[in-house]
């Protein structure tokens, strides 16, 4: 019965989490540093497993009705490495992350707040997927939250 709960939990709490990380017009971006947890990689299954969760979410945000849009247009091949290479690097692995900041990134996309709800949702199933623990999943999202100030614009 748990388990068939946790997907929904999943989503209240990352919600949550990205709820505390409300857009700021002003300001420097958001500064990130690296989870330093050889724990915390091994369960994300190393850089492979980050990668095939970035290429997972990647297809599911293309086919997300929500959300296509979004990425249409983009170099698509390029974007997949940087979101891989960021994602292992704030995971303390062994990629190095030299694209722009998140604000620069997302600048004049006019991404709201629930076009971040349904990058988490889609994020979330290609984590499940890859068998990530919710646990491991939620300190993922932690690091990502702050980030909302510099993604969402309106």
């Amino acid at each position: 019965m748990l388990s068939s709960l946790l997907p929904g939990l999943a989503l209240v709490v990352a919600s949550g989490i990205l709820a505390l990380a409300q857009p700021a017009a002003a300001g420097e971006p958001t500064q990130v540093t690296p989870i330093h947890d050889p724990a915390l990689l091994k369960a994300f299954h190393g850089e492979a497993g980050i990668r095939r969760i970035t290429a997972d979410a990647l297809q599911r945000y293309q086919h997300d009705p929500r959300i296509a849009d979004i990425f249409k247009g983009h170099d698509l091949v390029r974007l997949e490495k940087e979101l891989g290479d960021h994602t292992c690097w704030l995971l303390g692995g062994p990629c190095v992350y030299s694209g722009r900041n998140m604000r620069e990134a997302h600048r004049n996309l006019g991404l709201q707040a629930r076009d971040m709800d349904a990058l988490v949702e889609n994020l979330q199933a290609a984590m499940d997927k890859e068998g990530v623990p919710f646990s491991a999943q939620n300190r993922l999202l932690a690091k990502l939250a702050p980030m909302k100030r510099d993604v969402v614009e309106r």
